[in-house]
């Protein structure tokens, strides 16, 4: 029985970024964090050292470029180099932080989707972890497996790369604004869809765990969109926090089955 969209009550989806914090240390839920802890941590290690020697190469080579092509025949490669020239002597104040902001949510979310990959037989049995408790089912928690969990990686892998063909062509879609008129929108465009893919990657956890097809989870999340959106966009806020970011991960997950256990479950 699907939630009736009209029925379907406001909440406040940055909420369970707490709630999931304060879920993960919970005795019995604890001992299934310690792995996509380490998963996130060594990730995200790299994609921060990835992304900063990105933004310092991109830095080195900008004037070269700009040297290159602001005499450029094509008319379309002049007026992109005269326009983030004036960009860059100009709103200098304003283009940096796009710039950096842009960079890390692209890899950083390049990582999380690699982390994700990785991790997802336990997050799921994480999020399963969550639901137990949340149920009050402590005996389910003790009998939880992992490895019942690496029996399904096959369906697991299948599921996230449903998630992936979902996500490519609309990330094209987000990307191509970048060179375009309107290129000085397009990060804040790319932060607010990763948000909510963020919701769609994490909220689809539940769902996969009691094997609802990918487009409940799509469903679920429309059927009232502001509260899983929120949600979303907190994590990736909180994924470009160094430190902060960690912990996104297993708090992401926690979070997302408890807001699926409020709103979205049969």
């Amino acid at each position: 029985m699907q939630t009736d969209p009209q029925n379907m009550p406001s909440f406040n989806g940055t909420q369970y970024l707490r709630k999931g914090y304060d879920l993960i240390w919970q005795p019995n839920i604890r001992r299934f964090v310690f792995i996509p802890l380490i998963i996130n941590f060594v990730l995200l290690t790299f994609a921060s050292i990835y992304a900063f020697n990105l933004i310092s190469d991109w830095y080195s080579s900008l004037p070269i470029w700009l040297e290159t092509h602001v005499n450029s025949p094509d008319w379309y490669i002049r007026w992109s180099a005269e326009a983030l020239n004036w960009f860059v002597t100009s709103l200098d104040w304003l283009l940096w932080p796009l710039i950096i902001i842009t960079v890390l949510i692209t890899v950083f979310f390049m990582f999380g989707f690699i982390a994700n990959w990785i991790a997802a037989p336990f997050n799921g049995l994480l999020s399963e972890a969550v639901e137990c408790h949340l149920a009050g089912d402590s005996t389910a928690i003790e009998n939880l497996s992992l490895t019942d969990s690496f029996k399904d990686i096959p369906r697991l892998i299948g599921r996230e790369w449903r998630k992936l063909t979902y996500y490519i062509p609309r990330a094209l879609l987000c990307l191509i604004l970048f060179i375009t008129p309107i290129s000085m929108f397009a990060p804040i465009i790319w932060f607010l869809f990763n948000g909510w893919m963020s919701a769609v990657q994490y909220i689809d956890y539940p769902n996969d765990n009691h094997r609802y097809p990918f487009r409940k989870t799509l469903s679920d999340i429309k059927s009232y969109r502001s509260g899983p959106f929120g949600f979303g966009l907190f994590v990736m806020l909180l994924t470009m926090i160094p430190i902060i970011n960690i912990l996104v991960m297993p708090v992401a997950v926690a979070g997302a089955t408890n807001l699926w256990f409020d709103h979205y479950r049969k």
